[in-house]
Order: C-alpha cells, then structure tokens, then sequence
C-alpha cells in the first residue's frame, strides 16, 4: 500500500522484494480521492498509470499483479473491511505504516515490514521537493514515470500548485 505520489524507483524495489517471496501481490493505490495538492499531486488514474509502465518497463508481468485504487475512509475500525471489500482475497500484507500493520495484525493478518531502499533519497516528497527546487529528479524514478509526469504537464501542475499554497498562507 501507497500513496505513490510518484512511483518511485524505492516502490520497486519493494515490489521486487515481495515478488521474491509470493506469486501474485495486489498493489493499493491509498487516498484514491486526494489530487491536485502538493502533497498528493496526481490522480489515482495517473498513479494507476505510472505503475503499469514501470511495472513494465521493469519486466514484472501483469499476471503477477493487480492495482486498486482505495479511498481512505475515516473510520479505522472499518479500514480493514474497507480493504477486503475492494481486494481480491489476501493472507499476507506488506506495510511500513505502523496504523495500517496494527489494524492488519488485529484482524489476524500476517504483517511484515518491507525493508526500505534509500528511504531519504527513494521518496515522494523528495521527488517533488526536487521538480520544485529545479534540481535533478528524473533518476529518482523510473524512465516511463517521468514519461508520464511530462505527458500529463506534471511538473507545471506541483508549480502551479506551490503558488496556490504560498498565497493561501
């Protein structure tokens, strides 16, 4: 689970990691519904959309996998629910928030903590950090996600929407 805002070259790794130890892993896109802030810039259709490229582009088959896009809701007695209803069935689950492992081991799941790659360079926030300093992101993610952030005029929308925030503050 992620907000993968954007996908970044630390998700893949992590996918790869898990993909060692199962058959098929179901990847949730969270906080479907947030787009257009800088803190979650894309929509889920695009985020959607960067990871099948890179999931591609990075030779992982689509029969290994499934994308749902999840809506946060705000009851996180119901979360786990909330998932299982929108998930193909799923024993084992991958997270390093600690909320989502606590509701997930309270249901009887197995949880484990991915490890972590690179984790203050392998970021979201640092990726937009860095397309809004003007500095180097591009070797943050993978070649197709940038395809994408360029396609979708990525980079004017996080600018645009740091103006929007420094006006309203």
């Amino acid at each position: 689970m992620g907000r993968m805002q954007p996908v970044h070259k630390g998700h893949l790794q992590v996918i790869r990691r898990i993909l060692k130890e199962v058959e098929e892993v179901i990847i949730v896109v969270g906080s479907a519904q947030l787009s257009h802030t800088l803190k979650d810039p894309f929509t889920a259709g695009e985020r959607v959309m960067m990871l099948t490229k890179a999931l591609a582009e990075n030779g992982i088959p689509p029969s290994r996998y499934y994308i749902i896009p999840v809506q946060d809701i705000e009851c996180n007695s119901l979360w786990v629910a909330h998932i299982e209803m929108l998930t193909p069935p799923f024993e084992h689950v991958y997270s390093g928030n600690p909320l989502v492992q606590r509701l997930f081991i309270e249901k009887g799941y197995l949880v484990t903590e991915p490890p972590l790659f690179n984790r203050k360079v392998c970021s979201g926030t640092e990726v937009r950090r860095r397309i809004l300093t003007g500095e180097k992101w591009e070797k943050l993610v993978p070649e197709l996600v940038v395809e994408v952030i360029n396609e979708i005029d990525g980079i004017s929308r996080i600018n645009h929407l740091a103006k929007k925030e420094v006006s309203e503050s």
